[in-house]
């Protein structure tokens, strides 16, 4: 059994030692959720926080039966614990400054991708712009529209399917380019070693124990590597 499936069962079990592992191996999922949010009228700190919730939410309902992974069911459930602190607290209020830098953002992406085929970085469009990388940032994630995840999708034989169905298979479009671009931007400012463990860790969904057997290290090393570069790269966003 895959090991994060046994610290889940024993956390269901009532072993709490096994759930606050869970959690521990699994903040730096909640650091990337909780930045998609930055720029609503709250600290990072803060949303994070709430994506903690959310984390705890996630090991009391995940069933041991779902053919999917924890982490892929946990970012969704994770993001709507944020959205809807957001929503109840009525903090979607965009500036008309946000929603400008978000156009003009989103014009020069559109046509750099039209011209190359290529996904501009965030480097690139601040650079073309003379705009702070933070401030794009802001301004796209501002102006992803946040909904009710009770909101009914459409029909089906006369049944309602709402938003909240549909979690764990998508994701908004314009979310998954902001990650993919704030991503790519801090990963090359890591150095080779530091890169491949966090690729290994959260791409390829690889345990500490396998990435410290490939990389030929401890895993005590490899735990340690990995908090002092999430730290490293929540310094270079912030």
């Amino acid at each position: 059994m895959d090991k994060t499936l046994e610290l889940l069962k024993l956390a269901k079990e009532g072993d709490q030692d096994a759930k606050e592992q869970i959690v521990t191996e699994n903040l730096g999922l909640v650091w990337a959720v909780a930045r998609r949010y930055i720029g609503r009228g709250y600290e990072l700190e803060d949303l994070y926080q709430i994506g903690c919730i959310g984390l705890v939410k996630c090991i009391d309902k995940f069933d041991l039966s779902f053919d999917v992974k924890f982490s892929t069911y946990a970012v969704p459930l994770i993001s709507g614990e944020i959205k809807r602190f957001l929503r109840d607290d009525g903090m979607i209020k965009i500036s008309r400054s946000l929603k400008e830098t978000a156009y003009k953002v989103n014009r020069v992406r559109n046509e750099m991708i039209n011209k190359t085929g290529v996904e501009p970085g965030l480097s690139e469009i601040s650079e073309l712009l003379n705009i702070d990388v933070c401030e794009i940032v802001a301004s796209l994630e501002a102006n992803v529209e946040v909904e009710s995840i009770q909101k009914t999708i459409y029909q089906n034989d006369g049944n309602p399917v709402c938003l909240a169905d549909k979690l764990a298979d998508e994701k908004d479009e314009q979310e998954d380019v902001i990650d993919q671009m704030v991503i790519e931007e801090l990963l090359s400012r890591l150095e080779e070693t530091e890169s491949r463990i966090i690729k290994m860790r959260y791409f390829e969904n690889k345990t500490q124990t396998e990435i410290a057997a490939e990389i030929g290290i401890s895993q005590v090393q490899v735990s340690r590597m990995e908090k002092k570069i999430l730290l490293k790269m929540r310094n270079e966003f912030s």
